[in-house]
């Protein structure tokens, strides 16, 4: 079996994915709301990310994590924790074919608040 594949609009980053999501995330917080993004999770394994020379990245306030995002289209594609410690990472879900993303379960997470699920 093949990997899944994420891609941005334009088609220059491809992130190969072992497995489709169970679960996705919508978070509230300040960024991920204003991206619009649904994250998946996944351990570093589990992802084939693409040459860091093809995304720009953003780390809000210089913290913990930076987001990606094509350097040609623009879309939000992954995030990386600065810690190489941390082995999670998050895949902008939305860049899944729609019938992997529409199979998982949606969660909501308070990420502006508490941190906790809503749901």
């Amino acid at each position: 079996m093949s990997p899944l594949l994420a891609t941005c609009h334009c088609g220059a980053i491809e992130i190969a994915v072992d497995a489709a999501p169970v679960e996705v995330t919508e978070c509230n917080c300040s960024l991920c709301r204003r991206y619009g993004v649904v994250w998946a999770y996944f351990e570093a394994e589990q992802l084939g990310l693409p040459d860091a020379s093809l995304t720009v990245t953003y780390a809000w306030n210089g913290r913990h994590v930076d987001f990606h995002r094509c350097r040609t289209c623009g879309c939000v594609t992954h995030w990386m924790p600065r810690d190489a410690s941390r082995t999670r990472r998050g895949l902008n879900a939305r860049l899944l074919p729609p019938d992997v993303m529409a199979a998982a379960r949606l969660r909501h997470k308070d990420g502006a608040g508490s941190g906790e699920y809503l749901d």
